[in-house]
């Protein structure tokens, strides 16, 4: 090289080459000050101006289970020209519904799946009965009421709650839950101007922790509930329950609503011979139980921590106190609760978490809202909608009292139907629909309902009975019984979405016409469970542990804090285990997490691979090719 060209040709001259090229690879760099400013989260309040507009009172209701504090809540709310009640469970909602209209109290209800109206003509009745996330913050109210507020921490669904909090326009706003959440709702309302006053309450009848474990089946008795974290759980008790010619009632979180207040009735009914329930901690709210005795199987519960993994670690002081709070209720027949566990090593463990304080709650959940993530795909218009709530996550600014709520489940939804044409907002919305990611035949409904939309061919009534190959007959078997509840979710999904598109989703009154008929042939599964549990073991379908093996950490009553860590993949012994489930190629993170079968993700290779040219129409992202799931 000549010393004229060396002179000429500097390093700093391929700065310009290489920056436009940086900028080609990470597009963020070109806008990154916009997506920082659309992303500052760190003035909630202000995005509310109905409610900032008013001078609200915030009357806060504390107490244990069993105070009456949400009574006095819904009186006021009873009393009132208006009110909104908030609840975080549909039978809440349903409950208060139906508690307002016998009153004389028109109330319409409105769920994420159902609305139901009590005036003629479909008017809007002055009272409304809704779901927390459903609430409408621009209508005003006279009352206000928020169930359950210490779910403001809850690291999904928090955002909901911090909603309600700032942004309902009502002149009282009723706050019910537990004395944890107080001094950050103070905090979070100095910010507004708003001032709390603080209602305390003490439980209405007593509670004691027994001294003594049940240690055996045999020494059951009438009013007895043994709560498990695990379905296999579930399972082994009412088997041996069975055995021993007593008759259970079975509750769990995946059961339809209405085969949970069948299994309750029939629990609480004194001319029924039904004296035992066993149930996962869903029956810590939402349920009206008449409960003698709580029995815990196990004090250990399995849980996904932030960065996706499995752990086994013992239930906290809340979560404790929210289920030990069942027993001896004021309007049941048992006046007086009692607490114990199944296993006398689990006991000194149950009396030290029922007896240490409740950590304050520290932060409340906030949530990307569907405005933030059209802007931040503005800026950023190749890159996927689950590349666009990773950015926004890095990018997001929170102060110290809140947080950004975990949208794993929205991205999996994301990620499932990316490969589909649609526009953002739709996509959106598809991905803010509810559903169980570990159900196999729901995600795969939530795809097919995503690519007939796309296709513009709407989803009928005919159409979805073809699809669930309607008629269904009753379970034979656990898979059955678990295969009829994936269908009654499969139900629920097409609710929710015929209310978000009704030209697409026509037949809504029909298809939860559909869904009663299927509830009952669960109810009647459920009411077998232990012939249908005793059938999938003679069929080597169920593989039951024995008592507590998969749900009780050696050596708990010596180190309390001690615990079990895995992935997603590494402790399913809380389900019951697939007859397929060795057959899953393990290349696949779906498959590995038991999400999607090797066969749907075949068909999805399959589709995406034919609708590429549909996509060259539609910018979709920058994401690599996914691997072919057989490739290992």
């Amino acid at each position: 090289m000549t010393s004229a060209s060396v002179q000429a040709t500097h390093v700093d001259d391929l700065f310009p080459f290489f920056l436009r090229h940086a900028k080609q690879i990470f597009p963020v760099l070109e806008c990154k000050d916009d997506l920082r400013q659309i992303s500052d989260l760190r003035r909630p309040p202000n995005w509310y101006p109905e409610a900032r507009a008013i001078q609200r009172k915030i009357i806060f209701h504390s107490g244990p289970t069993n105070s009456g504090k949400t009574y006095h809540a819904i009186q006021r709310y009873l009393s009132a020209t208006s009110g909104v009640y908030c609840g975080p469970l549909k039978l809440l909602a349903h409950e208060i519904f139906e508690k307002s209209n016998a009153a004389g109290v028109p109330c319409d209800l409105v769920t994420g799946e159902e609305r139901l109206t009590v005036e003629p003509e479909g008017k809007q009745a002055t009272h409304v009965s809704c779901t927390v996330e459903m609430c409408n913050v621009a209508t005003p109210y006279e009352v206000a009421v928020i169930d359950e507020i210490q779910m403001i921490r809850d690291p999904a669904r928090g955002w909901a709650w911090t909603r309600a909090l700032l942004g309902l326009c009502a002149e009282e706003v009723h706050l019910c839950g537990e004395s944890a959440a107080i001094d950050l709702v103070t905090e979070l309302l100095y910010t507004t101007g708003e001032e709390v006053e603080v209602q305390k309450y003490e439980r209405l009848t007593p509670i004691s922790v027994l001294d003594r474990a049940l240690e055996s089946l045999d020494n059951l008795r009438p009013g007895d509930c043994i709560v498990c974290f695990s379905k296999n759980d579930i399972y082994s008790v009412s088997r041996q329950i069975e055995i021993r010619g007593l008759e259970s009632a079975v509750i769990y979180g995946s059961l339809p609503p209405g085969t949970k207040l069948a299994q309750a009735r029939k629990f609480n009914d004194p001319n029924d011979p039904c004296k035992i329930l066993v149930a996962t901690d869903a029956i810590g709210m939402g349920l009206n139980l008449s409960i003698r005795r709580i029995i815990f199987y196990s004090l250990i519960k399995p849980s996904i921590n932030e960065k996706g993994e499995k752990e086994l670690e013992p239930i906290t002081t809340s979560q404790a106190l929210q289920i030990a709070g069942r027993a001896g209720r004021f309007s049941s027949h048992f006046k007086e609760g009692e607490v114990t566990t199944m296993h006398r090593d689990d006991l000194a463990l149950l009396k030290e978490i029922l007896n240490r304080p409740v950590d304050p709650i520290q932060a409340a959940g906030l949530h990307p809202t569907a405005e933030q993530i059209e802007m931040f795909a503005y800026h950023l218009p190749e890159t996927t909608l689950s590349n666009l709530i990773d950015i926004f996550v890095d990018f997001a600014q929170v102060d110290g009292q809140y947080f950004v709520c975990n949208m794993d489940d929205f991205k999996f939804s994301a990620e499932l139907i990316q490969h589909i044409p649609l526009s953002l907002r739709v996509r959106y919305v598809f991905c803010t629909a509810p559903i169980n990611k570990k159900q196999p035949f729901v995600c795969s409904s939530l795809l097919q309902f995503a690519r007939q939309y796309s296709r513009n061919e709407p989803l009928t009534f005919a159409w979805l009975r073809r699809y669930i190959k309607w008629p269904l007959l009753p379970p034979k078997n656990i898979k059955d019984l678990m295969d009829l509840e994936a269908v009654h979710d499969v139900f629920d999904l097409y609710l929710w979405l015929s209310y978000r598109f009704i030209d697409m989703f026509p037949d809504s009154s029909f298809v939860r016409s559909l869904q009663k008929e299927l509830d009952v042939i669960i109810q009647e599964g459920v009411h077998n469970i232990t012939k249908l549990i005793k059938i999938s073991e003679s069929h080597k379908l169920l593989n039951l542990e024995p008592s507590g093996s998969q749900s009780r950490l050696p050596g708990a009553s010596k180190s309390p804090a001690r615990r079990t860590r895995g992935t997603k993949t590494g402790n399913k012994a809380a389900e019951p285990p697939s007859p397929s489930d060795k057959e899953l190629p393990l290349a696949s993170r779906l498959v590995q997490q038991g999400l999607l079968t090797a066969d749907m993700l075949k068909q999805l290779q399959k589709e995406w691979l034919t609708q590429r040219p549909e996509q060259g129409k539609e910018k979709v992202g920058t994401r690599r090719k996914k691997k072919d799931p057989n490739s290992d």
